[in-house]
């Protein structure tokens, strides 16, 4: 393929930049370039310029300003809700519970708080890569004082039913549970309104929806005690002197995304639907889930995966990218990984976890595009055949 045929299905890996909004937040960054803490006339204009940037990224998702704290991406927003356990007192004495399919962001910094002492439960998920309120409320202790379950799985695109496991621990816990959730692959692709979903914190991140790298956000009910200090800069949760730049592309391409939602999600559930139905068609190809085709609702139409039951999932995607397409094994995070645990824990077997694939498409994907990933990928599988 030529250059101009080229064809990226990896948008979950990172969405393409959008270059407007980018280049338009590096001018105001200059414009704006003083220090927002600074008490000087400059100083004050940066300070304003990023408090309004807080407002409207806050109403896109159904919050208030102050709810809403910059940080420097999808990890650190996720970490701070979980290191804050660490600032109560006997912090050993507490559990803390997350879905057995979280983001190793999540799953990884669950480990760290083991081994200083915190008891890490996990929530199991079912052969369609959804985590039920009743598994939550089997997994949980009485001393659980946090739950994490993400909003969209990152790898195989599964919904999963946050406001429904907010509103059982509600009824049911015996004691107050914070319950987050890692939303970066849904906020501005699919509607996030977080007083529906109930959840007292809520991550996100800029370049998975074209805004710049390093930056993202984190979403609290009510403000936490902060495991790092610093500063006292985003509320005293996060310190550090504010990414501007980052900012304003966050905030142009969160309402860029969130104002188009309808359109957008019309167009990729288009375009999402014709794939899978060409695909299925190839010989041993297996969709992950199995029940993906037939449960559309409860998946993002940004991702899809699936296997050939003949071909290794890293040869796959060396050779479709000879050919000038690009996908993934999965998770960029854990991309060089042999073992895949979120595959294993949705029960399927160790043969083809190694063989999987994950195409994931953005707004501005199109038919046309698909159809050379599909004609490249019959070429790929008719020489390796």
């Amino acid at each position: 393929m030529n250059n101009q045929e080229k064809v990226y299905l990896d948008w979950a890996a990172t969405y393409k930049p959008n270059i407007e909004a980018i280049k338009n937040a590096n001018e105001k960054a200059f414009k704006y370039f003083a220090n927002p803490s600074s008490v000087h006339g400059l100083g004050i204009e940066a300070k304003a310029a990023l408090e309004n940037a807080r407002l409207e990224i806050a109403q896109s998702i159904g919050a208030k300003s102050q709810q809403i704290y910059f940080t420097s991406g999808g990890t650190e927003s996720n970490h701070l809700p979980m290191l804050s356990v660490l600032t109560k007192p006997n912090p050993q004495s507490y559990s803390i519970a997350i879905s057995s399919i979280e983001h190793s962001a999540i799953s990884k910094q669950a480990e760290a708080l083991s081994r200083l002492g915190v008891e890490v439960l996990k929530i199991p998920v079912n052969s369609a890569g959804i985590v039920t309120s009743d598994a939550v409320l089997q997994t949980i202790k009485d001393n659980t004082v946090f739950v994490s379950v993400m909003l969209v799985n990152n790898v195989m695109g599964a919904i999963q039913p946050i406001k429904e496991i907010y509103e059982q621990l509600q009824k049911t816990a015996k004691r107050k549970i914070h319950i987050h959730t890692d939303a970066v692959q849904a906020v501005g692709k699919i509607k996030v309104d977080v007083s529906e979903l109930g959840v007292d914190s809520l991550a996100f991140a800029g370049h998975k929806i074209g805004a710049s790298r390093g930056i993202g956000a984190l979403y609290l009910k009510n403000s936490l005690s902060s495991f790092l200090k610093g500063g006292g800069q985003e509320f005293g949760v996060r310190s550090g002197t504010e990414n501007l730049a980052g900012i304003f592309s966050l905030q142009s391409c969160i309402k860029d995304m969130t104002d188009n939602i309808d359109k957008n999600i019309k167009t990729v559930n288009s375009t999402m639907d014709y794939l899978i139905s060409e695909i299925v068609q190839m010989s041993n190809i297996v969709l992950i889930p199995a029940n993906r085709e037939l449960e559309s609702n409860n998946f993002s139409p940004y991702i899809l995966q699936f296997a050939d039951e003949k071909i290794t999932g890293e040869v796959l995607t060396r050779c479709l990218s000879d050919e000038g397409v690009f996908v993934s094994t999965g998770s960029a995070c854990s991309s060089k990984k042999k073992t895949k645990p979120i595959l294993s824990e949705m029960g399927i077997r160790a043969g083809l976890q190694q063989n999987t694939i994950r195409i994931s498409i953005g707004h501005s994907t199109t038919k046309a595009e698909i159809d050379l990933f599909l004609e490249a990928l019959k070429k790929v599988k008719n020489i390796l055949s």
